[in-house]
């Protein structure tokens, strides 16, 4: 009989779901933070240009060597609304220029890491308050890491600023200027900074492991974007004529570079991957795993110090000490808490008081 019912309700509705929950993404829009470091002059402002067609650098004021000197690690904002068929996405790029440019680099990257405990820190209060219908989402979903084409791979700099950010963001290197180096060069960097990525424990994003039932082409397709690793990118800003087409490149004097010809530079496949294929789970991996190892931090601390306060109430009251219990630094205090406090140092300062709650506890 059941199955009889089944086959005479051959369609219930509930198919129609993910058009719902794609309807109402898109009316909402998306938004996605993108973090761009490494030490100036390896074309990040390029390349992010590159990336989403659109200048973000326009009142950018370039320092020289004397002022780079004495120059902190400074973090800005950018944020452009981009469209695209109808869909939206509030794009954020945060730079940090200053990075790797002065004498001494000591801990240059604390400030980074710094920002983004920051907006980790925002978002937690956010989401703890009353009003949760419009929490504004400035966790850093990716950083682009530039590293050097000149030398033999990862510098000290580069392994100290990764191994102390891995674990807050999701970090994806990029090896800058590919077109200094010839495609030997570009393959043995490439297999040299992921050895020592792996040696010295540095945990970059990890693309996720394709569905069984996805089909071979994009099997395929994963399986390069992991081998390119990292991205060996060339960015331009600047459109020339290369067999009759007109592109985007840089002109040499013994040719021309297309920054979108896969053959040239990865790109195209870093684009890809940052936009069509992984966007969304660079979104889910800072929500599910950065954000909450911060958050469950967050509320271990906060439990500890509401215990430690708890008990240092109760030894003061069950004591009776005339010697005020040192407060716990850092520890917030409930109204009740101050009350019981006041109480307490009122039993102190009045002998008579005293004597009788000492009687009490005898008895």
């Amino acid at each position: 009989v059941c199955e009889l019912l089944l086959s005479d309700k051959e369609y219930v509705g509930f198919a129609t779901l993910p058009n719902q929950v794609h309807r109402k993404s898109v009316k909402k829009g998306f938004d996605f933070t993108l973090m761009v470091a490494g030490e100036s002059g390896l074309g990040k402002s390029t390349l992010v240009n590159s990336l989403f067609l659109t200048d973000l650098y326009k009142d950018r004021k370039l320092l020289n060597a004397e002022e780079r000197i004495t120059q902190t690690v400074e973090i800005t904002k950018h944020t452009v609304d981009i469209e695209e068929k109808g869909v939206k996405l509030k794009l954020t790029i945060v730079d940090t220029p200053g990075f790797g440019d002065a004498v001494n680099n000591t801990e240059c990257w604390k400030s980074v890491a710094d920002y983004i405990d920051q907006q980790f820190e925002q978002y937690f209060r956010d989401e703890s308050g009353l009003n949760r219908k419009n929490i504004q989402d400035n966790r850093v979903h990716c950083c682009l890491y530039f590293i050097s084409p000149f030398g033999h791979g990862l510098r000290p700099l580069d392994v100290e600023f990764m191994k102390a950010l891995h674990e807050k963001v999701n970090i994806v290197p990029v090896l800058a200027k590919a077109d200094t180096l010839t495609p030997t060069e570009v393959k043995r960097k490439k297999i040299k900074i992921r050895e020592e990525i792996e040696q010295y424990g540095i945990k970059i994003y990890q693309f996720p492991d394709c569905d069984s039932d996805e089909d071979e082409d994009f099997k395929q397709q994963d399986q390069e974007l992991k081998d390119c690793i990292p991205f060996a990118v060339i960015g331009s800003n600047t459109v020339v004529e290369a067999k009759g087409k007109r592109v985007r490149g840089r002109l040499y004097p013994w040719g021309i570079v297309e920054v979108e010809n896969p053959a040239h530079c990865d790109f195209v496949k870093l684009r890809n991957m940052l936009v069509r294929t992984h966007m969304q789970d660079l979104k889910d991996v800072t929500r599910e795993t950065h954000y909450e190892n911060y958050r469950a931090h967050c509320i271990q601390s906060m439990t500890r110090m509401v215990v430690k306060e708890r008990n240092r109430n109760k030894l003061t009251r069950e004591s009776g000490t005339d010697f005020p219990i040192p407060m716990v630094p850092g520890a917030t205090d409930t109204e009740t808490e101050k009350l019981i406090r006041e109480k307490d140092e009122e039993v102190r300062h009045s002998p008579l008081l005293y004597n009788q709650n000492k009687y009490m506890k005898q008895n």
